[in-house]
């Protein structure tokens, strides 16, 4: 690893400035990507803006709109082991406590897992089904809108995100298969149903990250029942196949786990 300089932000002003003025400088949330990469010599920042000394980062808010505010220096335990998730939204708090392992959960913040974009994240599924918004130091930005690609988010150089804000869905849920050493998704299934819509969202199989299956949600809309999608499978052209996982076997996961989230969510009522 090259030498680097380290700097603890006391502001989200002053790690907005220290950014700005250094072009090889980088943010560092919880570092359980970020810190094995520059050990490998595929990052090599020139400088570190640590986040962890930024409390107002850190809050878990349930806001009077009904809506559930999470810091995007919350780590994954947090999430996990919060009161007012688990009442609010307990389906974000159970994939929280499956990421990872405990330490990774101990260090790992849902604003760096966002940001990261990583195609496995767990996170990302759940914030595009639940038609999440990614508040930052400049802007509102919907889930939508937000994840762009591979490891590619609309986050622009000077921007940091600050918070999350979760619409209170009573029927969500999310279900991974992971793979049993990282325990990133190899197909990772989240869908969430309100009075308007039904969103499914997937992680871990799309060629260009997450995605939503909307085939899956119409059949969904019409009846929500594990059975409405026997029959289909998103296109195994547009997935991912490695070591862990052929495209085409990804397409049929996908079917079966959506089908097991959903089993999930009528099950719990």
């Amino acid at each position: 690893m090259q030498d680097f300089e380290f700097h603890r932000a006391q502001t989200i002003s002053e790690a907005v400035h220290l950014i700005a003025e250094d072009e090889g400088a980088l943010l560092l949330a919880g570092g359980q990507t970020l810190l094995p990469t520059m050990k490998q010599g595929l990052a090599t920042p020139s400088a570190l803006v640590a986040l962890r000394d930024l409390p107002e980062l850190t809050a878990i808010t349930a806001r009077g709109d009904g809506r559930l505010e999470i810091g995007a220096m919350a780590c994954h335990a947090d999430v996990a082991a919060s009161t007012i998730v688990r009442q609010r939204l307990p389906g974000l708090a159970a994939l929280a406590g499956k990421i990872a392992d405990r330490h990774v959960r101990n260090r790992g913040t849902l604003g760096g897992s966002i940001a990261n974009c990583d195609p496995a994240a767990d996170y990302p599924a759940a914030l595009l089904a639940l038609n999440a918004v990614i508040a930052t130091n400049e802007r509102e930005i919907a889930a939508g809108d937000f994840f762009i690609g591979l490891f590619t988010t609309a986050l622009e150089r000077q921007e940091i995100v600050t918070s999350v804000h979760f619409p209170t869905v009573a029927r969500f849920a999310y279900g991974k298969f992971s793979n049993p050493a990282s325990r990133y998704a190899i197909v990772g299934t989240a869908v969430a149903k309100t009075a308007d819509e039904v969103r499914v969202a997937v992680t871990g199989a799309g060629a260009d990250g997450v995605f939503r299956w909307t085939e899956a949600e119409a059949r969904l809309s019409e009846c929500f029942g594990p059975r409405a999608i026997n029959g289909i499978e998103p296109d195994a052209a547009m997935l991912n196949s490695d070591i862990h996982a052929s495209a085409e076997y990804r397409a049929s996961l996908i079917r079966v786990m959506t089908a097991r989230t959903i089993a999930s969510i009528l099950a719990a009522e």
